[in-house]
């Protein structure tokens, strides 16, 4: 009788633990809602495409077909009140950061091929960062953040791999890229070597192509980040035949050719995200997309109905296409107007991958909360930026900070801001123009019927409440004097914080012709003459293609 009582409590004892293991396993995480042999953290895919403008997705009423785009935005969060930064190198810098470009010395324009200059190597990037938290870093396309040394390129900057190119722009099948007239060079790198053998193949094509090999190649028990940088829609305007031939009937050549690189865009996102679901990581994915700036009208894009262009700090150069679309949303099929920027995306996908440490110094907020639970934004404000090499030193100090500026700031420097509802612009903002699409400029008289407004000499400084008015119709400035007051010293005080701007002269040792015909680091390369003179010797240059 006692042995069969021991063996009916044995038999509990057992059925008790493993339900208690049962329950630690469902507790413990994501094995049963993620599947045996998952990743634990989410793996992250960013896509930031070139020159795409607000006007040039199928979801804000656009002629261009963008059919994935539009479903995978439909199905996500819409971020309907997102900043990017006005050209290519510091949207890309702060998405690498979560620093401003004030206190990165990337106040001025982009970094060019033969510039001496690229991130500081003292601030931690993204992909470093969440390399240390465990994940594999991948890279493919434009990378455009400075590579004069070896240290400088995107693997050794955080990303196990690369395919791509480190220029701003170059040709989307011969990968020939120019810096003005003078210094042209082949720019197409796997790793840290020139990929003669891709040449031929559109480059959107190319890198969706390398975006799926990475993709049916990874393991799954290791989180991902992806970073997807394609090059279209920026010019040159080229796109193979099969896409051209979906808008035929397209008058404007630049709009046909831009639509077209937007379309095969289109479908490589589609490719991506059918790869991601067969390769058993669709569903403990991420995915974010993103335009670097706003479309550049003379090129085929659109902003309408929103004021400005790609170069300015209207809205139509800065507030871009952008969304979520992710099975970890806890709301999907929304629409976010949360204030977010750029540079919030390095501290929000740290955050997503338990990597997030309080004391970096950020400029960054972690909006996810906002984004997939529409919780109130960290983000009140945005510096879009401070150009202290913007200021030309003939123009009237004294008028400049004394009138405009209420001696509190310099408004001939340009500068743009937003707290709360309201947007401050001073100095030389660029053109602010209102482009409908069916007016994009064609032929000698491109100007005609476009709505112009002259502003009167001497102007320096608009505000606008964005909130009411998105389109910058009513400018403020005079009206609200308080509220200008107010916002100049959000500016003095952002300037107090900012370091020294970097904007070293063109360096002509970079030149392509000394370096095998190839764009590559010309510094720091003392400990490797055999190979530069290898190099060299390579007669193998790239043929320009008309």
């Amino acid at each position: 009788m006692a042995n069969a009582f021991c063996s009916v409590l044995l038999l509990w004892t057992i059925v008790i633990l493993l339900s208690g293991l049962g329950c630690l396993c469902e507790h413990d995480g994501k094995v049963n809602a993620e599947g045996v042999g998952q990743s634990k953290t989410p793996h992250l895919i960013f896509i930031m495409v070139d020159d795409q403008g607000y006007g040039d997705v199928g979801y804000h009423g656009s002629d261009i077909h963008t059919p994935v785009l539009d479903q995978l935005a439909a199905e996500g969060v819409k971020l309907e009140n997102y900043y990017v930064q006005p050209i290519c190198s510091p949207s890309r810098s702060q998405l690498m950061t979560g620093r401003y470009q004030i206190h990165t010395g990337l106040q001025h324009s982009i970094i060019r091929p033969r510039q001496p200059l690229c991130l500081p190597p003292d601030v931690p990037t993204l992909p470093e960062r969440l390399a240390e938290a465990g994940y594999a870093t991948h890279m493919v396309g434009k990378w455009h953040l400075g590579f004069s040394r070896p240290d400088c390129l995107p693997t050794r900057r955080g990303f196990q791999s690369f395919l791509g190119t480190l220029t701003g722009s170059g040709d989307h099948f011969s990968y020939q890229s120019c810096d003005g007239a003078e210094a042209c060079g082949f720019d197409l790198h796997d790793g840290n070597r020139p990929a003669w053998e891709m040449r031929g193949n559109y480059s959107t094509l190319l890198y969706i192509e390398r975006v799926k090999k990475i993709l049916q190649s990874h393991n799954s028990q290791r989180p991902l980040f992806l970073y997807l940088s394609l090059q279209a829609a920026h010019t040159p305007l080229q796109a193979p035949d099969v896409f051209l031939h979906h808008y035929d009937t397209q008058s404007n050549r630049q709009r046909r050719h831009y639509a077209a690189m937007l379309s095969c865009l289109d479908e490589g996102i589609a490719e991506l995200v059918k790869e991601l679901k067969t390769s058993g990581l669709y569903q403990n994915s991420v995915l974010i997309y993103s335009s670097d700036n706003g479309g550049q009208p003379l090129s085929g894009g659109s902003n309408w109905p929103l004021r400005g262009g790609k170069g300015t700090y209207w809205e139509g150069g800065i507030r871009a296409v952008g969304f979520v679309h992710s099975p970890l949303l806890k709301r999907k099929g929304m629409v976010s107007r949360a204030l977010i920027h750029v540079s919030d995306w390095y501290p929000t996908l740290l955050g997503l991958a338990g990597a997030l440490q309080p004391h970096y110094k950020l400029d960054g907020h972690n909006v996810w909360a906002s984004i997939s639970e529409g919780l109130p934004c960290p983000r009140t404000e945005i510096l879009l930026n401070i150009d202290p090499v913007s200021r030309k030193p003939g123009e009237p100090y004294d008028k400049a900070l004394e009138l405009n500026g209420f001696g509190i700031w310099d408004t001939a420097v340009r500068a743009a801001l937003r707290v709360g509802d309201w947007k401050l612009l001073t100095g030389n903002v660029g053109d602010g123009d209102w482009i409908p699409p069916q007016a994009l400029p064609v032929g000698p008289e491109r100007w005609e019927k476009l709505e112009k407004r002259r502003n009167r000499l001497g102007k320096s400084v608009w505000l606008f409440n964005v909130s009411a008015d998105p389109y910058e119709r009513f400018d403020l400035a005079e009206v609200r004097p308080a509220v200008v007051k107010h916002l100049l010293a959000r500016l003095a005080e952002y300037n107090h914080t900012a370091v020294m701007a970097r904007n070293p002269p063109d360096d002509p040792m970079a030149d392509p012709e000394l370096h095998g015909g190839v764009w590559s680091p010309w510094l720091g390369l003392e400990g490797n003459k055999k190979n530069k003179k290898k190099h060299k010797s390579d007669g193998r240059k790239p043929k320009t293609e008309s």
